[in-house]
């Protein structure tokens, strides 16, 4: 009896020091001082570029949205996973739906460290495993651009997420895994400019990573099938591989992705797509050089074969 008594007490002790430890490292984590006083005054026109590089309206504005209405951020698209429904919020200026009271502080802890003014973590729904990447001048930039937006009333529903994945203090371990500022793609000294520009924009505001990737059990990004293509978070279809590998776009040129990315148009003359429709949407209010440096980019990223299962032949 006084070693099956041990032995439970051994087991009581090691499962208080494991919950104990579990909550310390899960705990949300802001960013450092230096990083925050990096932000800057901010200036709205260099934020407006930001803003559509970063495709803001993509989640945030009315499905479909078109002219002005791009910039009512009401919030309320849906993104129905493996893991739930994920309801984008309200990140207009309302004081009370949205982020009217955010400092330039709050918004920089949320898309840079996922972590919101009252302390909690965000779901990575919201990209900021890319928007780690960026610069704090632009997201201060970003920020003062965002101030000169309407406000729109009305609080988006809440996400539908069933246990354990409602549990949000248990995101400070996933960030343990997947939240890494630094870049995806490691090339070489003296790589040219224009490729390290659109590194920063495709890993950072623009974060093609995130519906380009195939994602693990835990849902991070598979780092070493980098853009390889994915089946679509919402398990209709998938998102194409857009390395220089077999399946992907190595046969378009630099020229190729940068008209597609302004126009619409791929080289054989189809139109965009699908979730993609959005994203080019914005593109295309990025400057000339913003698009050659992306595909500069993606021209110079390894080639990988596609990352999601080759589709079954139709049974008759």
């Amino acid at each position: 009896m006084r070693l099956g008594r041990k032995v439970a007490i051994a087991v009581a002790v090691l499962a208080v020091a494991g919950a104990a430890a579990g909550w310390v490292l899960s705990a949300p984590v802001r960013l450092d001082a230096a990083t925050l006083a990096a932000l800057g005054p901010g200036d709205a026109a260099r934020g407006k570029r930001i803003f559509f590089a970063g495709g803001c309206a993509s989640c945030h504005a009315t499905p479909k949205a078109e002219g002005d209405d791009r910039f009512r951020l009401g919030g309320g698209v849906e993104l129905k996973t493996a893991f739930g429904t994920f309801v984008a919020p309200n990140i207009s200026q309302d004081e009370k739906d949205g982020i009217g009271t955010w400092s330039v502080e709050d918004l920089a802890n949320a898309m840079m460290a996922g972590v919101s003014p009252s302390g909690e973590h965000f779901y990575p729904a919201f990209p900021y495993t890319s928007y780690a990447r960026m610069k704090p001048s632009d997201v201060g930039d970003l920020y003062a651009f965002l101030k000169t937006l309407p406000a729109v009333a009305g609080k988006a529903a809440d996400h539908q997420l069933a246990f354990p994945f409602s549990v949000r203090r248990g995101i400070g371990l996933w960030k343990r895994l997947y939240l890494d500022p630094q870049p995806v793609v490691d090339f070489p000294t003296g790589a040219p400019d224009l490729v390290l520009a659109g590194r920063y924009l495709a890993e950072g505001p623009g974060h093609c990573g995130e519906c380009h990737t195939p994602r693990d059990f835990a849902g991070g990004a598979k780092k070493d099938q980098w853009l390889a293509g994915a089946v679509a978070a919402e398990g209709g279809g998938v998102v194409p591989n857009i390395t220089p590998g077999p399946g992907g776009i190595g046969d378009w040129s630099a020229d190729d992705i940068a008209n597609y990315l302004e126009t619409g148009f791929t080289p054989e003359f189809d139109t965009v797509g699908g979730a993609m429709v959005d994203v080019q949407k914005n593109m295309a209010e990025l400057t000339a050089d913003d698009r050659a440096a992306i595909a500069a980019y993606l021209k110079a990223v390894p080639g990988h074969p596609n990352g999601y299962p080759p589709r079954k032949p139709a049974t008759k």
